[in-house]
């Protein structure tokens, strides 16, 4: 018999219990002998007929990995930060795309990082961060189980390095060999002061020539909303705005747009700029001065705003900065009230020099009357 009523401190219930290929089998705590019999004949069925162990993966392909996490950036995150992973993924798969995620060690990626550094330190870093961020996706995923970077030290930056911030006179100079698309391109940069993605996303309907305002559309958080800010025109880009408006095409809402291949189309499309990396790099080089990124042009303003007096408050606010303390990263000038507390300690230190001067030469005449 494999039921039984059984006292369980002090209360009766029915209990199951049986053997089975040498294995015992034991429930209790059934309030009648049938739901005991139900209990019984389920779990013999459950011993006979084991479920099948759900196989759990520990390993990928790295070019599966890599191609799982862009789909989820595209969906999830902004198009820009999947336009930067699928640059710095490409060189990846080079080295990997024909491994498995487990064949990759720590000394391969350690040692891709250090030829990398050959390309600046932050280029480096970068690999590290979104390589970090791809494993870890894997495993969040249940894909693999081992990141091979846990352990890898980002590359030491240098702290105090001031950024470089070309002068008007090159910013002038890379506008000047550009052609008159890119030229209208760069100074609509230049006099918003505004981040590329901004410019790439500025629509006709967002310029006001009436009133002379540009609005410009930045997202503040991953996922988040575009928040728009109004800038006033500056005379220049007045100017600019409304030759190109005259001659817009009326079917395309972009301001600055191109005809670029989609392969999710498989035709030739129009649209938006997504980015444009390799066009300064040329610029500079034609131009015969350092290289600077379209970032650089932004602070160039920030810190001509900056030597003019103008009020923290308000270049923050032409910047689209929701931290004060961001905006003085972009404050490199020098500005006149350093200048002038400099030429202070100077003159200080002149009048203390003239006067210790004095003093020693008093002492010197009165030694002599003694």
């Amino acid at each position: 018999m494999s039921v039984f009523l059984v006292n369980r401190n002090g209360k009766k219930c029915y209990q199951v219990h049986f053997m089975m290929k040498g294995t015992r089998y034991t429930k209790t705590g059934f309030k009648t002998k049938a739901e005991a019999k139900k209990a019984e004949m389920l779990l013999r069925e459950e011993v006979q007929n084991p479920k099948p162990v759900e196989k759990i993966q520990t390993d990928m392909d790295f070019l599966t990995l890599v191609n799982k996490r862009l789909d989820h950036i595209k969906v999830y995150q902004s198009e820009k930060h999947y336009k930067e992973n699928t640059y710095y993924a490409k060189k990846w798969i080079k080295m990997w795309g024909k491994l498995l995620c487990s064949e990759i060690t720590q000394d391969m990626i350690e040692n891709f990082i250090i030829d990398r550094s050959s390309s600046g330190i932050y280029a480096a870093n970068a690999d590290l961060r979104l390589l970090r961020a791809t494993f870890n996706f894997g495993i969040k995923r249940k894909f693999i189980t081992n990141n091979p970077t846990h352990g890898i030290p980002f590359l030491p930056v240098e702290k105090g390095t001031r950024k470089y911030i070309p002068t008007q006179e090159e910013i002038d100079k890379v506008i000047e060999v550009a052609d008159q698309d890119t030229q209208d391109y760069l100074i609509a940069i230049q006099e918003t002061m505004a981040r590329v993605n901004e410019v790439n996303r500025l629509q006709w309907n967002d310029v006001d020539l009436k009133d002379r305002l540009v609005i410009l559309k930045t997202r503040k958080k991953r996922g988040g909303n575009l928040t728009p800010r109004s800038i006033p025109m500056t005379q220049k880009l007045f100017d600019v705005l409304t030759s190109m408006y005259a001659t817009r095409n009326p079917s395309i809402p972009f301001v600055f747009w191109h005809k670029y291949w989609s392969r999710k189309e498989n035709k030739f499309v129009k649209g938006a700029y997504i980015d444009r990396k390799l066009i300064m790099k040329t610029l500079c080089k034609k131009a015969g001065v350092k290289y600077f990124r379209f970032h650089a042009l932004r602070h160039s303003g920030a810190s001509i705003l900056d030597n003019a007096n103008v009020p923290i408050g308000d270049i923050q606010r032409i910047l689209g900065h929701e931290n004060r303390k961001t905006t003085e990263i972009y404050l490199h000038g020098i500005g006149n009230s350093e200048r002038q507390a400099m030429n202070i300690f100077e003159g200080k230190r002149k009048i203390l020099q003239t006067i210790l001067q004095t003093n020693e030469n008093t002492i010197q005449k009165e030694g002599t009357y003694h």
